[in-house]
């Protein structure tokens, strides 16, 4: 199950998985980042918010998810990796080769220094 919150007036998306992802996750978080990318035009950012990393229910899941990629990282312009996982650090170095978006790997507890990053309000 994916948890989707989107902040309308910061542009900023936060997906919380909880298990393993499926295509139905994808789909309603593009529904939810469409409509506001169809209002205003890009999404300033998306936080990717796990203690752990998931996975995919199943391989359709897998193409789900990028496609979900492909069709969004161009109109998002940072993507914060919020989580505990090895694969945080690893998604933030092999990500950048695929995506437009400026990517950052945050501990599991500094939300708020996520959306602060993505905001461009970190203390000097």
């Amino acid at each position: 199950m994916l948890n989707i919150e989107l902040d309308e007036v910061n542009g900023i998306a936060i997906l919380s998985p909880n298990g393993a992802l499926s295509e139905k996750d994808f789909k309603s978080a593009s529904s939810v980042i469409d409509s506001y990318i169809g209002k205003y035009g890009n999404l300033k950012g998306v936080i990717i918010n796990t203690k752990a990393i998931p996975g995919w229910e199943s391989l359709g899941s897998l193409i789900e998810h990028f496609k979900f990629i492909k069709d969004h990282h161009k109109k998002v312009s940072h993507v914060a990796l919020v989580t505990d996982s090895v694969l945080g650090d690893f998604g933030e170095k092999i990500a950048a080769h695929f995506v437009s978006a400026e990517i950052k790997h945050f501990p599991f507890d500094e939300l708020t220094h996520a959306q602060s990053w993505i905001l461009n309000t970190e203390p000097k």
